[in-house]
């Protein structure tokens, strides 16, 4: 009979800033971040990767290349898709979660949550998350600025923040803000 050859178990390291495995950091857009990490972290695996003469020589003699310094185009490259990530991860996390209760004909009500898609979420989803959740209609509409608003039939407004919070760990809660847009009676 032929001897059938096991598997071998291995193991990956995956970054604590990027949540990729740390050979494949380098796409992720936060190389600077990444390489600091792993620095203080993990010194033998940063040696290995990014020590600049195993990687230059690596890469020559793969290559068949004389060695020549690399100019500034490929660094430039880097920070400007950093530059990018961090701008749209402050616009995000600038970004508000508006939850709104509005009263309709008859005192009946209806509750609405704009924002979710600044966090890419989507809002389909979450419609039909929150309909199941709370055993009520739930519908997606888009507002005066063509974004996206999920409807919600009821008076539900604290809940589905509790409810945003738990399930949405992505949004913080400090950007979930909860408002009444109550009418006043008249007698």
């Amino acid at each position: 009979m032929a001897e059938v050859e096991t598997p071998k178990i291995t193991s990956f390291l995956y970054c604590d800033v990027c949540t990729l495995p740390v050979e494949y950091c380098e796409f992720s857009g936060t190389l600077k971040k990444c390489k600091a990490w792993l620095k203080s972290t993990h010194e033998d695996v940063y040696q290995k990767l990014y020590s600049d003469s195993d990687l230059a020589s690596e890469t020559n003699k793969n290559l068949n290349v004389a060695e020549e310094p690399i100019e500034g185009e490929e660094s430039t490259k880097l920070t400007k898709e950093e530059r990018r990530f961090e701008r749209e991860e402050a616009k995000r996390m600038s970004s508000k979660v508006y939850i709104k209760t509005i009263e309709r004909t008859k005192r009946k009500r209806v509750t609405t949550v704009q924002g979710l898609d600044a966090f890419n979420i989507e809002t389909k989803k979450a419609a039909k998350m929150l309909a199941n959740k709370f055993a009520t209609g739930a519908s997606v509409t888009k507002t005066a600025d063509k974004k996206d608003e999920i409807v919600i039939q009821g008076d539900l407004g604290y809940d589905i923040f509790d409810y945003i919070a738990e399930k949405f760990k992505e949004i913080p809660e400090d950007n979930i803000v909860v408002v009444e847009d109550t009418k006043s009676k008249r007698k």
